[in-house]
This record gives structure tokens, C-alpha cells and sequence, in this order.
């Protein structure tokens, strides 16, 4: 069953169901054609009796009843599958009709009006019985009446092999029309199939039209359009991230090769070689750390990195990164402020890395004059930590996309020449991200903050 198409099983499952009601459709109607037919000769029956009932009212002796045979005759005679039995006080047989011949006559019932039914050589019959007073006192007369129900039986018989032959054909045919209507249903089924296997890195633009999916598929149909979406933006990133990691690499190569290449144009003496391979390190040493922040960012990604867990207290933390960029922070004429306390379980040199970045982009991006601010506090079962600064406001449309790599907020600095590379914020978040935390940023006229939140 499980490797059957949906097509087949939808067929299946239809065929099921027709067969299901058909059949009870059959049963139904052989129970009520044996209740139609029951209730008919019973009412037969019953017509015979009251007939005969009304003969028997005045009749006191045997010579008297055989002077009415022929009446009894008359009475009985249209009805050849009719047996009739009359007995008199001496349990004589006074009327035998029909052809009773080896009938064995069972007794047709004790209670008056109650049907009786018997078996007798393939045969079914239906019996009813009454006992009359005889006029005069002197006894009483018992009336039996059997009738076969064969005829009935063998309409059954025979309706019941057609019905069994009529099934036959209706499960191929509902099957058959099962599959029809399947696959004509699973239309937009396969036209998804077939927009997905169409789906390549040039056509990410492709979208279902929900106006010719029906209501059962909408959910699906809009939920692979979002992931349509989802896909072309994130390979839209991803290729912005490649070019722009091969511009940052070719940027410092380039460099180095022009220089290089100037040195050698002429002899020089070991102090000028000296100088040239100190400007080459330091463009190496800038090819390095980039390289580095990437495969720390492609480890991340993966899940490879397992950070350590021990007892932090970010007060000192940021203190100690206050001492650091403190000649950053004095050359830019900005401040640095922190207050609370919060102490977590974390790895410290990757914590030490996510909050340096970020008060190095605070204090860069200040104004003259204002302070970096780093605010600690409890937040949930956890805690907030924010570094704050006052500054040009980042556009709400740009808040998100900061923290993409190579992603530079100043146009002037994508060019390659800033010493930055555009990765700071990527590997921040990353960072507390691998610590079950978050990272976000908030802009405003008033001040731009970063709010990290991480779980004690």
C-alpha cells in the first residue's frame, strides 16, 4: 500500500467506498424484499382464513361441511402454491387441498396469528393456523394453511447472482472512474511537482498562481511561494557574499602584487627590501584574519564549534575591553560607561570576541563628545546586555541586513579599501546565537543599541 501512487490509492479508496454502499445498498434491499414478500403471503394467508372462516360459521356436522366442498374449491382453487388442511373435533381430516402428498404438515402455530415458517425438500413455506368453534357446541374444527414462498425464493436467488455480477463491473468501473477523477484532482498537485523540478539558481523568480490552485492546496501553494522567497533571497546573499569575498581577497593581492612588483623593478638596498616585506606582511596579516573570521563563520554555520561553560561575570568583562579600547575611545573624543552586574555560564574568549566587536563599531560610529554606553540587567531568566551609542540612525530597512557578511552601512566603504571587512556584526551574532542567545539592534534619533540576551 505505501508504495502505491496517490493517484492509485485515491482511486483505491474510491472504489472502496462505491463498493462499501453498494453492498449495503444489497443487503438492504434483500432484507426488505424478504419482509415485502413475507408480509404479501402472509396477507394471503390471512385472506384464505377469514374466506374460510366465513364458510365454517354454521357448519355443526362433517355431512354438512362436505356439503360445501365445492365452495371450499372455489375458495382455494386460484392459489396452486396454496396447502390446506382441515381437521375436526376428532382430529379427523376433513380437507385435504393441494398437493400434500409426503408433506409432512407440521403443526402451523400454537398462538393464532403468529407465521409460521418450515423447510421441507428445498422448499420454504409459511404457515398460518386457526382453531373455529363448531356451531351447536360439539366441538371445533383446527384450520391450517401453508404457502409456498419457492417463487419468491428463486427471484432472490437470481436477483442476487446479478447483483454479485452487477458489483463485479461496478468495482472495475468505479475504479476506473476513481482514477479519472484522482488524477484530474491531483492536476495542481503535479504542477507544483513539475514548478519544483523546474526550479534552478536562475529561476528562483518562479511562483505558483494561487488563483488556479484550489482552497485544499492554497496552504501548500503559499507556503512553497514562501520558501520560493526565502531561497532566491538567501542565494541572493550568497552570491553577494562570494563577490565580495573575492573582491576582499583580491583587493590586498592586488596591492601585493603591485608593490612587489615595484620593489623588483629595480635593485634596492636590504633597508628598502626590509620596509617592502613589512608593508607585505601587513597586507598578509589582514588576508589572514579575514580568512580566519570566515572559516570561524563557515564553522559556526555547521554547528562545529562547541563552545566552553564557565562562570562569567560581564561586568569585569567589559571593564577589561574598556581598558583595551580606551586610546580608540580617547582619539575619538567618546566616553565609555557600564553599569549593572550579570554573570552567566559561557566560553569567555568568544563572549570577549562578540562584545569587543560591538563596542569597537559603538565607538567608530559615535559622535564626538558622546559616550558608548554598556548597560547590564536581568531580562527573562537570563541576561540583557546593551551597548549603546549616539550616532547617525541606521534606516529601518537596513537594521537586519548589518549583521549579513561584508555588509558595510557607509556605501563610501564597500569599495575594499576599509580596513574593515564587514564581518563584526556576522560574528557577534553568531557568537551568542552558539550560546542559545540573541542579538539585535534597535536605531533611533536618540541612540543606536545593540541588545544581546543570553541565558544564565
Amino acid at each position: 500500500m505505501n508504495r502505491l501512487s496517490l493517484t492509485s490509492r485515491l482511486s483505491l479508496l474510491f472504489a472502496v467506498a462505491v463498493l462499501s454502499v453498494l453492498l449495503v445498498t444489497g443487503i438492504a434491499f434483500k432484507q426488505l424484499s424478504l419482509m415485502h414478500f413475507r408480509a404479501l403471503d402472509r396477507q394471503e394467508l390471512e385472506n384464505k382464513l377469514q374466506g374460510a372462516a366465513r364458510l365454517l360459521s354454521d357448519v355443526t356436522s362433517r355431512r354438512q361441511f362436505e356439503h360445501r366442498a365445492a365452495e371450499f374449491d372455489v375458495l382455494f382453487g386460484d392459489h396452486e402454491r396454496l396447502l390446506v388442511t382441515i381437521r375436526g373435533p376428532d382430529d379427523a381430516l376433513w380437507l385435504n387441498f393441494g398437493d400434500t402428498g409426503g408433506f409432512p404438515m407440521p403443526a402451523a402455530a400454537d398462538e393464532t396469528d403468529r407465521l409460521s415458517d418450515w423447510e421441507w425438500q428445498g422448499h420454504l413455506y409459511h404457515g398460518l393456523s386457526q382453531q373455529l368453534p363448531l356451531a351447536g357446541d360439539s366441538g371445533h374444527l383446527v384450520i391450517e394453511l401453508w404457502l409456498d414462498g419457492t417463487p419468491h425464493q428463486q427471484y432472490l436467488t437470481t436477483a442476487q447472482r446479478w447483483f454479485w455480477i452487477a458489483f463485479g463491473l461496478c468495482a472495475l468501473g468505479s475504479w476506473g472512474l476513481g482514477w479519472l477523477v484522482a488524477r484530474h484532482g491531483l492536476g495542481p498537485v503535479r504542477a507544483v511537482t513539475e514548478l519544483m523540478a523546474s526550479i534552478s539558481s536562475r529561476s528562483l523568480k518562479e511562483r505558483l498562481d494561487l488563483g488556479d490552485v484550489p482552497q485544499e492546496l492554497q496552504g501548500l501553494a503559499s507556503t512553497f511561494n514562501s520558501m520560493l522567497a526565502r531561497l532566491e533571497d538567501d542565494f541572493l546573499r550568497l552570491s553577494n557574499f562570494s563577490s565580495d569575498l573575492a573582491h576582499e581577497l583580491r583587493t590586498p593581492i592586488s596591492s601585493l602584487i603591485t608593490h612587489t612588483e615595484v620593489v623588483l623593478a629595480r635593485s634596492r638596498d636590504a633597508g628598502e627590501y626590509r620596509e617592502a616585506l613589512y608593508s607585505n606582511l601587513e597586507e598578509l596579516q589582514r588576508m589572514t584574519k579575514l580568512v580566519e573570521e570566515m572559516l570561524f563563520i563557515a564553522k559556526s554555520d555547521n554547528a562545529l564549534i562547541e563552545p566552553e561553560s564557565v562562570a562569567i561575570d560581564l561586568h569585569a568583562l567589559v571593564l577589561q575591553l574598556f581598558d583595551y579600547y580606551e586610546l580608540l575611545a580617547d582619539d575619538k573624543n567618546v566616553s565609555l560607561a557600564c553599569s549593572g552586574q550579570g554573570r552567566i555560564h559561557g566560553d569567555p574568549s568568544m563572549l570577549r570576541r562578540a562584545l569587543s566587536n560591538l563596542l569597537s563599531n559603538a565607538i567608530r560610529h559615535s559622535y564626538p563628545g558622546k559616550a558608548v554606553r554598556v548597560d547590564i540587567g536581568a531580562s527573562d531568566g537570563g541576561v540583557k546586555v546593551t551597548v549603546s551609542n549616539v550616532g547617525d540612525s541606521i534606516p529601518e530597512d537596513q537594521i537586519e541586513r548589518i549583521f549579513d557578511r561584508f555588509y558595510r552601512l557607509d556605501p563610501a566603504r564597500r569599495g575594499g579599501l576599509s580596513p574593515h571587512a564587514g564581518l563584526g556584526l556576522a560574528i557577534s551574532r553568531a557568537i551568542v546565537e552558539m550560546h542559545g542567545g540573541t542579538l539585535a539592534c534597535e536605531s533611533d534619533a536618540v541612540s543606536t543599541r545593540f541588545i544581546m540576551r543570553l541565558p544564565q
